[in-house]
Parts: C-alpha cells; sequence; structure tokens
C-alpha cells in the first residue's frame, strides 16, 4: 500500500497511512513526509508500536536528535528509559508504577498544559516532535494543537503591525514558576533566557506564523505588564477551537509536529491512570533570530 496522506483540514492536520516505522525510511516517502509537514503542520500515524530503538530512527531520518533536556533536567530525577534521546512523557515513576499526586514525574507533566512550542526558549529550537502512545488513559489526556500560520493569518491589522518588529524574550521556566514548582537554581538557569521575533515566515510553507507561546516572559520595548498582557492576549487568540485539533490517544497512535508552525498542549486527565507517551524531538537549523 503506498504512503497515503488524507487531511483533517485543508492546509492542517493529516492521517498517514501506508507506511510501517519499524522499517527505515525510504529517501522518497522521507520527502513526502516533509513536504506533508510543511503543510499540514500535523501528521497523525496510527498503529505505530515502536520501540525506543525505532522510535530514536525514524527521528533521526529527520535531523539530528536533540538530548538537551534529557542532559540538563529530566535525567538528573529520573532516567526511566534509559537514553538521552527518548523523553518519557508520563505519570510512571522509575520502578514503573503510576507516580504518586505528589511525585515530580506527575507535577513537571502538569507544565505541559499550557500552549507551547517544544524547544521555544532554546536558542537552537526543537523543528519536529515525534510522540507515540505506549497507554492512554480513559478521560481526558488528549494533546491539541494549535496553528500559528491561520493564527497569525486571522489577527486584525492593526495587531499585525503592533507586533511586526516585536522581539519575545523566552524562558524555559516560565510557566513552572506560574505553577510553584520548587525547581533548584541550577535548573532554572540551565537554559538561558532567548529572543524571538514574534512574527517569523516558516520556511517550508513560505507562511507567516504568530511566534508565542507560554514560554514568552517578555517583550522587548514593553513594560512587563504591558508585555504579560499582550502575550496573554495572543495566546488566547492562538487556542481559539477552530484553529485548534485534539487528538484523543489510542496507544500505538505516533504524531509528528512541526514545532516551527504549531503549538501543542496536554489536557487534564485522572492521574491514577496510567499515561505513558515517548518523545522524540530533532533539532532545527537556524540559531538565534530565526527566520526571516
Amino acid at each position: 500500500m503506498p504512503l497515503q496522506f488524507t487531511p483533517v483540514t485543508e492546509n492542517f492536520v493529516a492521517h498517514v497511512t501506508g507506511i510501517d516505522l519499524d522499517d527505515p525510511v525510504r529517501a522518497s516517502d522521507r520527502e513526502a513526509i516533509v513536504e506533508a509537514c510543511d503543510r499540514y503542520g500535523v501528521l497523525v500515524f496510527p498503529h505505530q508500536h515502536l520501540s525506543k530503538e525505532a522510535l530514536v530512527r525514524f527521528g533521526a531520518s529527520f535531523g539530528e536528535v536533540d538530548t538537551t533536556l534529557q542532559k540538563k533536567l529530566l535525567n538528573h530525577i529520573q532516567n526511566r528509559l534509559g537514553t538521552d534521546e527518548v523523553t518519557d512523557i508520563s505519570n510512571v515513576d522509575a520502578q514503573g508504577n503510576v507516580a504518586a499526586a505528589d511525585h515530580w514525574q506527575t507535577i513537571t507533566t502538569i507544565g505541559n498544559r499550557f500552549w507551547h512550542s517544544d524547544g521555544s526558549y532554546k536558542d537552537l529550537p526543537i523543528r519536529y516532535s515525534i510522540l507515540n502512545a505506549v497507554t492512554a488513559v480513559g478521560y481526558g489526556g488528549e494533546t491539541q494543537y494549535a496553528d500559528l500560520r491561520a493564527a497569525y493569518d486571522s489577527l486584525d491589522a492593526v495587531t499585525q503591525e503592533l507586533i511586526a518588529d516585536k522581539i519575545g524574550i523566552f524562558w524555559s521556566h516560565n510557566t513552572r514558576d506560574w505553577l510553584h514548582i520548587p525547581d533548584s537554581e541550577a535548573e532554572r538557569g540551565a537554559f538561558p533566557k532567548v529572543r524571538w521575533p514574534l512574527v517569523r515566515t516558516h520556511p517550508g510553507s513560505g507562511r507567516k506564523v504568530l511566534w508565542c507561546d507560554s514560554k514568552c516572559w517578555g517583550i522587548e520595548g514593553l513594560s512587563p505588564p504591558e508585555a504579560r498582557a499582550l502575550v496573554h492576549e495572543l495566546i488566547e487568540h492562538i487556542g481559539q477551537r477552530e484553529r485548534v485539533y485534539s487528538h484523543k490517544w489510542r496507544p500505538g497512535d505516533l504524531v509528528m509536529a512541526d514545532n516551527r508552525a504549531v503549538v501543542h498542549r496536554g489536557r487534564r486527565f485522572i492521574h491514577a491512570e496510567r499515561r505513558e507517551m515517548r518523545r522524540v524531538e530533532t533539532n532545527d537549523d537556524v540559531h538565534s533570530l530565526g527566520y526571516a
């Protein structure tokens, strides 16, 4: 069966069939997947029960696999999967049991409920986030994706002009500070603040992007109250229902998202249920202020 893309909407999210990701990705399929991700932003591959090794191999087909988050922060607390390439997005402790409500692994996933782009707080950000479901919960636990290109297109002209040359300051621990998660000073300083334009051009599609998420700590040239109010307004605009796809997970689902074009957030679930996801991320190929 040939590789097939079935759009959810004309330009946002597509389901992908006709490929077994346990096998190495052929060059022609890789090109087709990149082209589809440039157009749709989010690709959903059902029935892909991958080992850690197969997940890393699939991610590496699209660029260098990132390990900085594990090495700088996560593996110092818990490295249940025994690797720097795969992030353990779960409520499972090091012994393999569902973690208690006050366990670090449970608490840290709460920060994922805010709209964010993986790696927006890094000088070398993340291009693709690839999330594979091992187990899923009965209630909640969806991952929602919002289209930053459509968000920019739907801004009014006055707001587009206001943010045209604005530079946001992004920080890894912005939302964790909101939640009063008691991180150490070393953890809070693991990733220095970075500067990104609030408007960028997506290199794959040529469309403008509203680049703002919950990691946006401030905006250059604006007072802290004005900056934070504007960030809140922009994120609220990004998350409007008509621009959001909500994915209800089933074991074996794999979702590949282009962080240059979309943001995402996890939804609340009952923490007594086991929710186990594995993620691989690939580095982008731009630094500093990013795209034109």
